[in-house]
């Protein structure tokens, strides 16, 4: 890797970005969060600092907090598939039948 990083200077900018990025989930240390957007505005992470500010209080939960809704999305994500491999050819009664068979 140092070889690579050596080779391009954004990646290894972005390579120190993303390792501090998680130091701070694994800290859950919310006072690093704005000199790091502040770093990753001037990188080339640019657009996930911006998308990441604009969303600001719930990057903040999730470096605060221990839960995660990865469950329910997981089974959203279930229901979904369902329902796209019938190709809206039966009705609901088939589609409740098949996501409890599944």
């Amino acid at each position: 890797m140092s070889a690579v990083c050596e080779a391009c200077p954004e990646l290894h900018v972005v390579h120190a970005l993303a390792a501090e990025f998680q130091q701070m989930l694994r800290k859950k240390d919310v006072n690093t969060l704005a000199p790091w957007l502040a770093s990753a505005t001037a990188s080339e992470l640019r657009p996930l600092a911006v998308g990441f500010e604009h969303d600001r209080d719930a990057v903040l939960a999730a470096i605060c907090f221990d839960w995660s809704n990865g469950q329910t999305e997981g089974q959203v994500n279930r229901l979904t598939l369902v329902k796209r491999t019938m190709y809206g050819r039966a009705g609901f009664e088939l589609l409740r039948r098949r996501v409890l068979a599944a």
